[in-house]
């Protein structure tokens, strides 16, 4: 017969199988959010989904809501478009869970005003670049980049399918680039939301953004301590950073690094 464990054993053990736990929740491109409440916002389709993050209050205004009931995600994604988890959209990156899309949107919420400009740093299926242009209309504009020519081709025609209108008018901007040296074609920017962890920020984004903007980004070195930050720009330069929650992201990297070249 087996002896029972030591109390402190049973501790040991606990801690243990949360740890793994935690591990085990790691998917392709973020994972251990602090909030129980993530990863469960599931919907048979996209305005389900939306239902259940308001549900779940992670998105907690009706912009966001009407933001993202209006940029239908299964044109984004290949499959599962509407499970609450990242999905494989092929070139080694994934499209985000939906409730990370929603916290981002939620958090530079106050700085995504019509006419406000926009960077988002590894845009990918190009999604979340169509929600940020439905918060900051036409005469906005959202730049979205991407090191990977051909994913930055299949964003263009994923865009196309419901919102080729912003990127003939040139609202929504699609290119191929170094994300960590941004865009400064089209800087300062309001907003600029990153998609994978930085160690450090790159200078080149904090440069280019306008002083009262808003960066949100997983910061933290690949396999350690990562938070997904706000960053704020004062209006005289000064940067102040605000931990949001606990993360688990890729590193922002190198095309070569990211196809295993």
């Amino acid at each position: 017969m087996p002896r029972p464990l030591h109390p402190a054993h049973h501790l040991a053990l606990a801690l243990l199988v949360q740890s793994v736990g935690q591990r085990l929740s790691v998917l392709a491109h973020e994972t251990f959010i602090t909030s129980a409440m993530a990863w469960s916002c599931h919907g048979r389709t996209n305005a389900d989904m939306v239902d259940a993050l308001q549900r779940h209050h992670i998105i907690k205004s009706e912009a966001v809501a009407r933001a993202m009931k209006a940029v239908d995600r299964g044109d984004f994604a290949p499959r599962d478009a509407y499970m609450d988890a990242p999905q494989p959209i092929g070139f080694s990156v994934t499209i985000s869970a939906p409730h990370m899309h929603a916290y981002a949107l939620e958090i530079l919420l106050p700085v995504l005003r019509p006419g406000a400009r926009v960077l988002d740093v590894g845009s990918g299926s190009g999604y979340l670049c169509a929600c940020f242009h439905k918060l900051v209309g036409n005469e906005g504009i959202v730049v979205g980049i991407d090191h990977v020519p051909a994913l930055v081709q299949a964003s263009i025609a994923n865009m196309r399918k419901h919102h080729g209108g912003a990127l003939d008018d040139g609202s929504i901007r699609l290119v191929c680039g170094d994300g960590r040296q941004g865009w400064p074609e089209q800087a300062p920017y309001d907003a600029i939301h990153v998609g994978a962890a930085a160690w450090p920020l790159p200078a080149p984004l904090l440069a280019q953004l306008r002083p009262g903007g808003w960066i949100v980004a997983p910061v933290g070195p690949d396999g350690g301590d990562q938070y997904l930050q706000l960053i704020k720009k004062a209006a005289d330069g000064a940067i102040t950073t605000k931990n949001m929650m606990g993360v688990r992201y890729v590193p922002l990297t190198d095309v070569q690094d990211q196809l295993g070249e």
